[in-house]
């Protein structure tokens, strides 16, 4: 799995491209939180829950069914952010599918049951860039957690914040094109 760092690239990165006005910042916590949510699911290791059960880590939480039911969070406070209520759903969903998504991605681990409960097959990436976290602290602030990061920030950060920044650039032209047009 990648770090909780860099599961919260995708809504950080997402609002940059979006805009303040769209993204509004309580919305971006929330969905910084929902982006990392489905690691919550590392209790079960504590309870004695085994790995690659659904109730497991990278079971259920990490699915299409729990991030568009968590969507429904989104819905429920979009209205207090300003927010349509779709819109909100919408980005509350979108920031936790990234989760098991960016989990695809890793070197590491056991699969995602992307499906279930469709399907209990376990998915990974065909191109597998990012190099799994150490779950253990010590571990984490070790010379391999150092080295877990750098590979983070050259294969998720750089490219996410890359592109959010063309995105903003992009759309501050048309806006400002649309804007001239209209004054």
């Amino acid at each position: 799995m990648p770090t909780v760092f860099t599961h919260v690239a995708v809504p950080v990165c997402a609002a940059i491209a979006l805009g303040a006005r769209r993204v509004p910042v309580p919305a971006l916590l929330a969905g910084m939180l929902a982006s990392i949510a489905p690691d919550f699911d590392g209790l079960a290791f504590k309870l004695g829950i085994a790995y690659g059960g659904m109730a497991g880590h990278r079971g259920f939480t990490h699915t299409l069914v729990f991030a568009l039911l968590l969507g429904l969070v989104g819905w429920w406070l979009a209205p207090r952010w300003g927010m349509r209520r779709a819109a909100g759903w919408a980005w509350i969903a979108l920031c936790t599918v990234s989760h098991p998504l960016l989990d695809m991605l890793t070197n590491g681990g056991i699969g995602i049951a992307f499906f279930w409960p469709f399907s209990d097959v376990r998915y990974f990436s065909p191109w597998r860039p990012i190099e799994v976290s150490p779950i253990a602290l010590k571990k984490f602030f070790s010379p391999r957690g150092a080295q877990v990061l750098f590979n983070e920030m050259a294969t998720v950060w750089a490219p996410l914040l890359a592109a959010a920044v063309l995105a903003l650039v992009a759309r501050r032209s048309v806006e400002r094109r649309h804007g001239a047009v209209a004054a």
